[in-house]
């Protein structure tokens, strides 16, 4: 089993393993020497979000990087998608961004892009794993004019907005729609709220006074009654927030109703089939994705590809069966022909220039799509071990799949990135749902909490 990484990197509490400044000089070390070639010199891209611990871990990770020879390129607070583009088109050996994502501000985390913008392979995660914790980097040091340096970007972000802008068709404009948007003090604070406006927008900002401990506070993607709120208060056409690196986004209708990734994934995908646009008619899911926008794209003629929770794993199915579009209900929503990662910003573009071709509301559009009921609760647990290993939760979950017969579903699965256990239930009887989560939730509770 991995020691450092997750299903979306390396990830913990700051200033604690693995996320010290002893062992974040170690993993640079190990990746700039994976990463470096045999010919010239070489570059890794360094981006972060707003978190306190950025500047620390920052630091540490650039040391290690240049003690192998390896120039590191400083572009600052940028959104996780930005650092994607910016390892491609600034032609750099490798990216890395320091976000903890949707995480309180206490944790951080280190997520690795190749040269050509894609999460790494799990034998890449690997071998940086070996050679950190066997220790074999340790006796790799480079000396005098092989040391490599660090330099800043200043028109990082510059390059990130003109990129974006291009993923929707020349001379659109949003004139005339006005937009909140919730960019949770995290790292869009500055970039999203500023493509809108240049766009046209009447664009109402909250939550982009990132102080270092804020970022994800009660705002952001993951509390949407903010921005559902906010729409109704300043009778906006539509809501939008991210999480703490905007690699996600989720919207609030023009009547203060939730629009998740499940509803945007079914509407853009959709809208892509009626234009022709959609690569052999297919759009890859995870297992976490409702019923009713898997029977939805079935009914349209859509065929639906499930992988297992991670937008990595997402993107390994697109890349491999040649298919352009996908993501997850958490609003990772990946655009293949136009990033290499989820981005919460060309998300929002997309679904604003829908808005606008349509001259129909956010409500109409997302209406295409009837969900189940659903229900998910979160766990905090001790440890993790195999489902199956504990005969009480698999004979209970055995039993609900009985229970519902074909009519719904049960996932029981742990988080990546956290020491949190998963039951989400759905299907067509919302009291049923409840129900039959909250029993779950208390056999894990009683084995695992």
């Amino acid at each position: 089993m991995k020691k450092l990484f997750g299903t979306d990197g390396i990830r913990g509490l700051a200033n604690t393993e693995p996320m010290t400044c002893e062992t974040v000089v170690k993993i640079g070390r190990a990746a700039a020497f994976l990463f470096k070639g045999t010919l010239g010199r070489h570059r890794i891209v360094i981006g972060k979000d707003t978190r306190l611990s950025g500047y620390m871990l920052e630091s540490a990770l650039t040391s290690g990087i240049c003690s192998m020879g390896v120039d590191v390129v400083l572009v600052g607070p940028m959104p996780t998608p930005a650092i994607a583009f910016l390892t491609r088109t600034l032609r750099a050996d490798a990216g890395i961004i320091l976000s903890a994502s949707h995480n309180p501000f206490e944790d951080n985390g280190i997520k690795f892009f190749s040269r050509d913008g894609m999460k790494l392979p799990d034998d890449m995660e690997d071998k940086i794993e070996n050679l950190v914790l066997s220790g074999e980097i340790d006796s790799i040091r480079p000396t005098a004019n092989e040391i490599g340096k660090a330099f800043r970007v200043d028109d990082a972000e510059g390059r990130y907005i003109e990129y974006v802008k291009r993923s929707i068709p020349k001379g659109m404009t949003f004139d005339g729609l006005k937009v909140v948007i919730d960019t949770a003090h995290g790292a869009a604070y500055k970039t999203s709220p500023y493509v809108l406006q240049e766009l046209g927008a009447s664009v109402i900002v909250l939550a982009h006074e990132p102080d270092g401990i804020n970022i994800n506070r009660d705002v952001g993607s993951l509390y949407p009654e903010h921005i559902c709120q906010a729409v109704k208060t300043h009778g906006a056409d539509i809501g939008i927030a991210h999480d703490g690196d905007a690699d996600r986004v989720i919207f609030a209708s023009e009547k203060g109703d939730l629009i998740d990734g499940d509803k945007i994934l079914g509407m853009i995908a959709l809208d892509l089939f009626q234009k022709g646009h959609l690569a052999k008619n297919t759009v890859v899911l995870t297992v976490m994705s409702n019923l009713g926008i898997i029977q939805a794209m079935e009914r349209a003629g859509i065929t639906v590809l499930q992988t297992q929770v991670g937008d990595r794993y997402v993107l390994e199915a697109m890349l491999k069966g040649g298919f352009i579009f996908g993501g997850e209900p958490s609003g990772h929503v990946i655009f293949m022909n136009h990033n290499t990662t989820g981005d919460g910003l060309i998300t929002a573009l997309q679904v604003l220039t829908m808005l606008k071709t349509s001259g129909s509301t956010l409500s109409k559009i997302a209406n295409v799509i009837t969900m189940y009921p659903q229900v998910l609760i979160n766990i905090s647990v001790k440890s993790k071990p195999p489902i199956n290993e504990i005969p009480e939760l698999a004979q209970a979950i055995k039993d609900v799949e009985k229970k519902f017969n074909g009519s719904g579903r049960v996932l029981v699965r742990y988080s990546g990135t956290e020491s949190v256990l998963r039951v989400m239930v759905e299907g067509e009887d919302q009291c049923l749902v409840d129900i039959t989560a909250n029993k779950l939730a208390m056999v894990v509770k009683q084995h695992l909490g």
